[in-house]
């Protein structure tokens, strides 16, 4: 890390989906990515970053998945809510072992596990250098965990939602089967609406949007990148106005 490097960002919400922790072997967790994430994590800790985790759950329960086979839509969003706590033990747990001060919460009651979500408590907890890993989405189906990073953005304060991924931010097409695809450094909110760019759910691009909060596409796998992007430096995609 630069010594006296300027911060850009103080408070933010590191949003990170199941599909980030899920290794290329069937059921299994990527823990190299987890254990390397949490360090970077706890190096944004030393420097006064206060960091609050939104984790999906894709990588054990996909609601779309489980809907094929029968399965209502509440019952298969609340399946998806459960699996969004079992990775949220995952990483506190992780968290705890590197003995970085760690608090889960959840959107829905489970007593015993994790405490319920409250946004005053996440405030003062966030303010005494405390990660709270923000688990359960936000309670109630219909909303995908990408619309949960922003309404805990929102409602926290934070300066900005960084968006983990396996890419390297927004192309204009997809990368994988388009060689001729672009890759933007910055794109409005709007825009990513009216490309229907499938970077996150529109309701998270929307949510953000109407209260100005940033969102930063990157990849996960590039080592320093959470830094560099606390100290202004280009890395991946920024979404603004």
């Amino acid at each position: 890390m630069k010594k006296n490097a300027k911060l850009v960002y103080q408070r933010i919400i590191l949003k990170i989906s199941g599909e980030i922790l899920k290794s290329n072997y069937e059921s299994e967790i990527d823990l190299h990515l987890l254990n390397r994430m949490i360090k970077e994590i706890k190096s944004l800790i030393k420097i006064g970053i206060q960091v609050g985790i939104v984790v999906g759950g894709g990588n054990l329960i996909r609601g779309s998945n489980v809907k094929k086979i029968g399965v209502s839509v509440n019952t298969a969003d609340h399946m998806g809510m459960l699996s969004t706590i079992i990775n949220g033990l995952l990483i506190t747990d992780t968290m705890n072992r590197y003995t970085i001060k760690t608090q889960l919460m959840s959107a829905i009651s489970v007593s015993g596990i994790c405490q319920i979500y409250n946004v005053e408590k996440a405030i003062y907890l966030l303010s005494k250098q405390c990660v709270l890993v923000f688990s359960g989405g936000i309670g109630c189906p219909f909303f995908t965990t990408d619309s949960a990073a922003c309404i805990r953005g929102i409602e926290v304060k934070a300066d900005i939602v960084l968006k983990a991924t396996k890419v390297d931010g927004v192309y204009s097409s997809d990368p994988k089967t388009n060689y001729d695809a672009i890759m933007y450094q910055n794109i409005k909110y709007e825009d990513v609406l009216n490309q229907d760019l499938k970077i996150m759910d529109p309701t998270a691009i929307i949510l953000a949007r109407d209260h100005s909060l940033p969102i930063c596409i990157f990849n996960m796998y590039k080592s320093g990148a959470l830094y560099r992007i606390m100290t202004g430096e280009q890395e991946g995609t920024l979404i603004i106005s």
